[in-house]
């Protein structure tokens, strides 16, 4: 199947990939940096209300059984 593909277009695959990657707008890094801890702290979040969430259950399955 690859030989079907041809493996003389690896060369023009890989000048497009670094011609549109030069088209991407980057973040600086300051908002990459404020992004990830945004990213932490909801993920923080989430995995305290999770936990909070299974705390009570147990211990509701715990009383009822």
């Amino acid at each position: 199947m690859a030989t079907a593909l041809g493996f003389k277009n690896i060369p023009i695959f890989l000048k497009e990939v670094k011609t549109e990657l030069g088209k991407v707008t980057w973040l600086s890094r300051k908002q990459t940096f404020r992004l990830t801890l945004i990213v932490i702290a909801a993920s923080v979040v989430v995995a305290i209300f999770i936990s909070s969430l299974d705390y009570l259950f147990t211990n509701l399955m715990r009383f009822f059984l």
